[in-house]
Order: structure tokens, then sequence, then C-alpha cells
């Protein structure tokens, strides 16, 4: 049964797997901050594996396993899933087949079928809601219907039918007669003429009707349902061509209606609402009444319309003058949708999540509210998304959303926000900037989005996308502001890409790696240890970091005359323990590394060595440990290297513990660098400079967070490193301390992980 008390009436919501977390308020808020429903997670394991678990028939569809049989409620849920995720095809539709799914509200929404799969999955079906809203052009209005009166149960009992811009084959006729049990009918935006609405004014049972943007140009045969009709949207009804007294004549013998919507675009200037609402005694029974746009609407005539209807929940006033007298605050129980305040707009987006033109104006009117927003909104920001979601290929409502976004979530408000929401937001930023790709005050906000720490470390998203898109950015040579952005944004995540990603960017990591480089030597040249010089030189060592090729591309673009030339001009430890650090990834490319063993590297790394920096001196170190592991570089100056690795060993002996604290945290992406140096019995300082940095980065992830800590050693130590840690701890002739530090990562391995099956015994 369908009630009408509410102004949506609900059906727009039929069989929608996100209506729930559409809904405004804090139950939205609970649903995002919440893990996934075990439901939801069995269907959405089921829809990825469909084709593995479903046969084949022999005209290519797919069929369930005979033993499978949905209960209605979960075939409702699983159908609707599928089409929330696009994966509703002819090929996949054929599942609904037969009788193992019991379907009873079906949503295909924008669904790209055919009518024959329509009709083979669907029709057979005891249906009593149908949203077809939007569906592919193969899937016409008029074989929905032929469809639909196929089945005479469904002519008799299918209540809710939702049509909305969905197409019409030319010169095709609209039967809607023979669904005599229809009660909900709306055909938003379609080719709907007056002789339908005469054909659907005849059905028995209808209460609810929605013509809002068709091609009717009378409604006076709403006449014949005028003792049923209990809710009426016409919104945008460009094509009336009634008086307005002889429109107010029709609606004045509707007295039934609990609902009406006759709002309209603003530019159109209509001033039906203003006569509507000089009318005393019309709709006596309304409960709801959207006047959205309309035009010489007054608080006073609303107030006093209100008053004389005291069972009055809801009005629709956005795009309009009206709403912003203490009435609409105080008037007990009802809701407004409008523009002067918070709540008014946000009911605005919560009712107008499908109109463009409402939508883009309750968001204009939102970014102007929050602007200097002090409190996290979640629900809000929810509703941000679904208009986003709705409209994703309308410029306007993409561009003011992507700056609500930004009001929304700036500095700290992103914390008060569930991650889920915040993925889902940052997902449809990246959608937008796919989907309008030369836009760039739009890269901008999607630009500024990540720069919000929350976001951009705690939030799931496409970082291989967002790699691509801010480092196709920082070569635009765009303001300064935008530049340092773009800057610290790649630093960050470069470090979060996989060695994979990493090596697919190709020509992106190419000119991102020349314009960091232009960056820091412009920086040096100017003397100028800038945010923007101090965030390229940590963008370059993130990108070089186990990535071969990063590292072939920073030499070939003399990225070590440019590094030596900011040695020679900074001496602050921040600035030298970046510029080591990346010289680190280069010496770990064997093929690489011997270009490193130059006159001036060799010079700087000596003295830096020394460094009364811990991380200036252990990153030092390093370069050193990688470069004389490999002794063919130094064929003509082993005696220097002999010097070198020397120094290196008193210069370990004299460091605090391995659990010392630098200034900043040191990490790895994995230990796999360090295997040549672990293995080398022969040089025991390069292997004891290996072995302090494993134990001082696991032992200082430990302090940090335990999470860090586990995560190194269950995937930076492969089996092959405990053999290697074994073997220095058995061998004869290692080093005492090395000795020692390996037995104390052991012991913290086994400790940790007492149940690993491969664990050497040594």
């Amino acid at each position: 049964m369908v009630h009408f008390l509410h102004p949506d009436l609900s059906p727009r919501t039929i069989a929608r797997p996100d209506a729930q977390r559409d809904a405004p308020g804090h139950c939205v808020v609970q649903e995002e901050a919440s893990p996934y429903s075990l439901v939801d997670i069995c269907l959405n394991v089921l829809i990825t594996n469909l084709e593995k678990l479903c046969s084949e028939r022999s005209d290519g569809t797919l069929c369930l396993p005979e033993h499978w049989h949905f209960p209605q409620e979960l075939a409702d849920r699983f159908l609707g899933v599928m089409t929330w995720q696009g994966k509703l095809t002819d090929r996949t539709a054929s599942i609904f087949r037969g009788n193992q799914m019991k379907l009873r509200l079906v949503n295909i929404k924008k669904a790209k079928i055919s009518t024959a799969a329509f009709i083979k999955a669907f029709c057979h079906h005891k249906l009593i809601e149908l949203d077809a809203t939007a569906v592919g052009p193969d899937l016409p209005i008029s074989d929905i219907l032929h469809g639909l009166c196929s089945n005479s149960w469904l002519q008799q009992n299918l209540q809710c039918l939702l049509l909305d811009s969905t197409s019409i084959r030319q010169d095709s006729r609209l039967l809607f007669g023979q669904l005599t049990g229809l009660r909900v009918l709306s055909v938003f935006n379609v080719c709907f003429h007056n002789e339908d609405l005469a054909n659907v004014s005849q059905l028995p049972k209808l209460e609810s009707l929605d013509i809002s943007n068709t091609l009717v140009t009378d409604i006076s045969a709403l006449l014949t349902c005028k003792d049923r009709l209990r809710s009426l949207k016409m919104h945008y009804m460009k094509c009336l061509t009634m008086t307005k007294p002889q429109i107010l004549a029709v609606l004045k013998e509707l007295k039934c209606l609990f609902h009406l919507d006759i709002s309209n675009h603003r530019q159109v200037q209509s001033d039906l609402a203003f006569h509507l609402l000089q009318q005393k005694d019309i709709l006596p029974n309304i409960v709801s009444l959207d006047i959205s746009g309309g035009s010489c609407i007054t608080d006073g005539a609303v107030e006093l319309f209100i008053r004389q209807r005291p069972a009055m929940q809801f009005v629709g006033l956005l795009a309009t003058d009206a709403g912003y007298s203490n009435f609409f605050t105080t008037q007990q129980g009802l809701r407004v949708a409008g523009g002067a305040n918070v709540i008014q707009i946000s009911e605005a987006l919560s009712q107008y999540r499908d109109r463009s033109c409402f939508m883009k104006e309750a968001l204009y009117r939102l970014f102007a509210e929050t602007f200097s927003m002090q409190a996290a909104m979640p629900a809000i920001l929810k509703l941000v998304a679904v208009g986003m979601r709705n409209h994703p290929l309308d410029l306007p409502v993409q561009f003011t959303a992507s700056a609500c976004v930004l009001n929304l979530t700036h500095q700290g408000l992103a914390r008060g926000m569930p991650v889920r929401l915040l993925s889902e937001v940052t997902c449809l930023l990246f959608k937008a900037l796919k989907n309008f790709p030369h836009y760039q005050q739009l890269q901008k906000n999607c630009l500024l989005s990540l720069t919000n720490p929350r976001i951009l470390v705690d939030v799931p998203f496409d970082r291989f996308d967002a790699a691509k898109f801010v480092m196709s950015w920082l070569c635009k040579h765009e303001n300064p502001k935008m530049q340092t952005m773009a800057v610290s944004i790649t630093s960050i995540l470069a470090l979060q890409l996989s060695r994979e990603q990493t090596a697919q960017l190709k020509d992106e990591l190419l000119r991102a790696v020349k314009e960091l480089l232009a960056i820091v030597k412009q920086k040096t040249t100017e003397n100028l240890d800038d945010v923007t010089f101090l965030f390229a030189l940590k963008a370059l060592w993130n990108l070089t970091d186990e990535s071969p090729v990063a590292c072939k591309h920073f030499m070939e673009n003399q990225g070590l005359a440019i590094f030596i030339q900011v040695l020679e001009t900074f001496s602050g430890s921040a600035i030298q323990s970046k510029v080591l650090g990346l010289l680190n990834n280069v010496a770990e490319v064997r093929e690489l590394s011997s270009e490193l063993v130059t006159k001036d590297v060799v010079k700087h790394i000596s003295v830096l060595l020394h460094s009364t920096a811990m991380e200036v001196s252990y990153f030092a170190a390093g370069v050193i440990a990688h470069l004389a592991s490999d002794p063919q570089p130094w064929v003509s100056c082993d005696l220097q290297r002999t010097t070198l690795l020397q120094d290196l060993y008193v210069t370990i002996q004299n460091w605090p513990s391995s659990s010392c604290k630098m200034t900043a945290l040191v990490t790895y992406r994995s230990f796999k660098a360090f295997f040549p140096l672990l293995g080398n019995f022969s040089q025991p300082e390069v292997q004891l400079w290996a072995l302090w940095a494993m134990y001082h980065v696991c032992s200082k992830n430990r302090m940090y967070s335990e999470q860090s800590f586990c995560s190194y050693y269950s995937t930076g130590i492969e089996p092959g490193t405990l053999q290697l840690l074994c073997d220095i701890q058995e061998h004869n002739e290692a080093d005492p301390q090395a000795q020692q530090i390996a037995a104390s990562i052991l012991d913290d391995f086994r400790m940790h992980f007492t149940n690993h099956q491969r664990l050497p015994l040594c």
C-alpha cells in the first residue's frame, strides 16, 4: 500500500541498494561509518564471480546452478546491486529467468538491456513495482508495456511503474489501460501526450502521477481521476497551453490531493504558484506543496497559505524569494526545501537529487553557507555525493559540488567524516575529471581536495589515476601555489604506488622527474629552500624508491649534477637527508650505481658520514655501503674504497643503538635491496650497515605502530632474508656486532610470528 505523507512518496527508492545511504540525517552517517553488511559482502562476491559460478546457455546467456534458489527479498536486492554496479546486461539478466529467483520489486534503472532480455527475465515474475528509469534505447516504453501486459497477473497487480527519461519509438502508442492495478506512475521527461494522459487518468486505482517535463498541453483529463488522485507532480510543464485560470480550475477540483508539485525552472518565470497561493478554496487536504522556481512568491503569501492548511508538512521554496521569515524556522513539523539556511538547503538536496536545475541552485547556496564551516556535516556531504553521482555530465553541478566538497572537508573537518563517504566523494571527483578533462577550475578543486592529509593517507581511491592526474598537472606550469600543491601530493602518492604501478606511469613519470628536477635546479640557483623545494626533493626521493625506471630518468636528466649543486648550496640536515635518500635509491640499482662513483659524490658522502645529524650520517653510510659492495667501479681507486669502508665501520660503531631516534621515520617498501649486502661476508662493514638499518626500521616502526612493525616483519622479511640472518648468526667469521643484531631481529620475528611455518631453524 502506498502512503502519501512524505512528498517523495518513496517509490523512487524501490529496490535501490543505496536507498538507506541516500537518506539524510544521522542514519546515513551511521550507515557510512559501519562495515558493509554480510549480505552486501556476499552479494558483491556473487556478482564479481558470476561468470565463474554460472553455466552458459547455447545463446550465450548465463544460467544459475540448478540447486540455487533465492528468496524474494534477497533476489530483489541481488538485482538492485547488479543494476547499481552496471552489471545488468542481456547476458547476466538471464539468470532471472525461470523460478529460481522470486522478484517483486525490480530495479533496472539505467540498464542497457534489450526488449527480448527484459521480457524473458522479468515479465513472468509477480512484480508489484518496476523502476525502468532511463533504461537504454533498446528497451522503449512501448515494449516495456507490451511485456508487462503479456502477464495477466501483472495487469491486475503491478502497483508502481517508473519510466522517467525512457525512450519511445516514433509513432508508437502508450497503452497503459490494461495495467488496471497501477497506483503509482511516473513518466517524467518522456514524450507523453494529451491522449496518453487521458488513457492514464482512467486507470481505476491510480493515486500518484508524475507528468513533469512531458508534452502534455492540457491537464483537463485529470478530472477523470479527481476522486482518487493523491499526488500530482507537474514540474516544468513547458508545453501547457491552458490559461492560468483554466489550470487553477482543474487543480481546484482535485480535492483529494495530498501532494502537488508545480515547481519550475527559475528562468521560465512562471507565476502559476503566485496565483495558486491567492486561492482560499483550493487544495483543502494538501500536505506537501512544491513551488520552487516560481516567480513573485513572498513569505507572507506562503505563510498565509500554510496557516490556512495546518496539516502541511512540506513546502518547496528553492529559487524563490520566500522562506526567509522566522515563520519557516519556528513552525513545528514543517520541512522547507529552500536556500535560506543549511537545514533548508539540506532538504532541497534531498528532494531534488534527480533535478539538475535545482541541484545546482542548492549546491550554489550550500557553497555560500559552508564557506567558513567549523563543524563536520557528513549527512550533507552525502547529499552532495548523491547529486554528483546522479548528474555526472552536468558541468555546473560537478563544479559547484567539488567546491562544496572542499568547504565540507577543509582542514580538520575531514576527520569527522566516515572513510567510506570520503572515498565515494573522492572517486566522484576523479570521475568528474575524466568527464571534463579541460575544465581547469574543476581540476584545481580536485587537486585541493587531495591536499587534505585525511583523504590522501587514510581514504581508499584509485591512487594510480590520481598520480597520473597530479603529475600531468605538475607539468602545466601553473601559478606557484598550485605547483606547490601538486608537488606535495606527488611526494605522498609516490610512496603509495606499487613498483609495477610506478613503472606503468611511463611518460607521466618521465615528465614528472624532469619537472621536479627543473624546480630543484631553479630553487637552488635562487638559493631558495622554500616548501616547494623541500617537497620536490621528497617527491624525487619517493618516486625513485625501488623504481629503476625513475632512477634512470633521474640520472639521464642531469639529476646527479643538480643534486651535487644542492649539497654545495645548502647545509641543512633536512635537505641533506633527502638528497642522500635519493642517492641511496640510485645506488641500489646495480646498473646505475657505478655512475655515482665520482669525485664529487665520494667527497660529499665522506664528509656527511660524520654529520652530527643521525639521519644524514645514516643515509651517507647507506650510499657508501651500496657503492662499496661492488669493487668493479673502484678498480682505479681501491685504496679510497678501503678507507671509506674503514670509516663506515668506525662510524657505525660510534652510532647509538639501532633503536635510536632520528628526526624522520625511516621506512622501506621492502628489504629486497639489502639482500646482496646481507650475504657479503667479505665486507663486514657493508653487512653491518644493512643489519643495523633493518633492525632500526623494524624497532622504530614498532614504537610508532605495532601494525607497521608486524607489516615489516610479515612482508619485508621474506624466507630468503630469514635464511641470510640465520647464516650470519651461525657464520664463524661474521662480525660479533652483526651476529648480535641478526639474533635480535630473529628473536623479534619469532616473538610476533611463532606459528610462521617458513621460519628456518638456526
